[in-house]
């Protein structure tokens, strides 16, 4: 009778770095795939983006005036001065200021209408409903120049009958430095809140009607079925959209330029992006206008980063 016989099991010598590393698990054929359909795109957004935001983290980094655009005087290198003139100037932080508290005041009363015509779109009939959306897209639609112009004409002090209707005579609504930044605000939000009014009622036809009846059946308003029942369903969605609100509003041009004449009288409705208009063309002061719009970079990049968390963890959620 012949017994088999097992090899001796070899045993490895313990280490202080613990056990072998396990092997990477082999790629996948095809994980270049994605990549190489998002190419094209790469590579436009990078020619579209990357090269002007480093020409202009170059160019407010130097000394960039109307004498070196013109070839008068060679171009110097200035380090962080332009970022210490600017932010030893009083008026870049009042001008921040007011574009922080103006952008607020737009995001609040755009969700605040949005959100209340989203609701009213849920209690009325088709044919309301169909009118109300057709008119919301049209604001939404149409281009900023052209809103602005019309807005300034409604409240012209010798044309316009916003001021015969309520009875306010010759008053000049851009002279003063809140009228103007109010009549600014009802514009920007006249074209800005069937935005948030589509995304919202869209949110609120996706939730369950049986947690709404249930929540009318225990004698809820509708007030209180909205902040506890409806607003905590649409918690992502409401969060995305004020996220883009605030991206929109605090970058806003268009509408100031075109209602204040440039910013008011005397810079008293200038915000960000105005105010860097203003120190680039008009004192053709490049490198302080660059330096503000490195700024205004770095803020809406921050937001931006906070939006992807968000949504990041809003696609986690659902």
């Amino acid at each position: 009778m012949t017994t088999q016989l097992t090899p001796p099991v070899e045993k490895r010598p313990a280490t202080a770095a613990g056990p072998p590393p396990r092997p990477a698990p082999p790629r996948r054929p095809g994980a270049w795939t994605p990549w190489l359909y998002l190419l094209p795109a790469l590579v436009v957004l990078g020619a579209l983006l990357v090269y002007p935001v480093y020409q202009l983290g170059l160019i407010s980094f130097l000394e960039y005036t109307q004498a070196q655009v013109s070839g008068g005087e060679p171009t110097s290198f200035q380090g962080f001065g332009n970022y210490t003139a600017l932010f030893s100037d009083p008026q870049f932080w009042q001008v921040l200021l007011a574009t922080v508290l103006f952008a607020a005041a737009c995001v609040v009363t755009t969700l605040a209408v949005g959100c209340a015509l989203a609701v009213l779109l849920t209690r009325v009939r088709a044919l309301p409903r169909l009118v109300l959306m057709t008119t919301a897209l049209g604001a939404w639609a149409t281009p900023a120049v052209t809103g602005s112009t019309v807005w300034v004409f409604l409240f012209d002090p010798d044309f316009g009958p916003v001021n015969r209707l309520l009875g306010l005579g010759d008053f000049s609504w851009t002279y003063g430095r809140y009228s103007a930044f109010a009549l600014v605000l009802l514009e920007v939000v006249w074209c800005s809140f069937p935005f948030v009014m589509v995304t919202v009622y869209a949110g609120i036809r996706a939730v369950p009607t049986e947690v709404l009846e249930a929540a009318a059946l225990d004698g809820a308003s509708q007030w209180r079925i909205w902040r506890s029942v409806t607003a905590p369903l649409l918690r992502p969605i409401l969060v995305v959209v004020t996220i883009q609100s605030i991206i929109w509003d605090f970058k806003l041009f268009t509408q100031i330029y075109v209602m204040t004449n440039g910013g008011g009288i005397a810079g008293q409705n200038l915000v960000l992006n105005v105010y860097a208009y203003q120190k680039a063309f008009a004192s053709s002061q490049y490198s302080l206008g660059s330096a503000i719009g490195v700024v205004m970079l770095l803020i809406l990049l921050a937001v931006t980063l906070v939006y992807l968390r968000l949504l990041r963890r809003q696609g986690e959620e659902l």
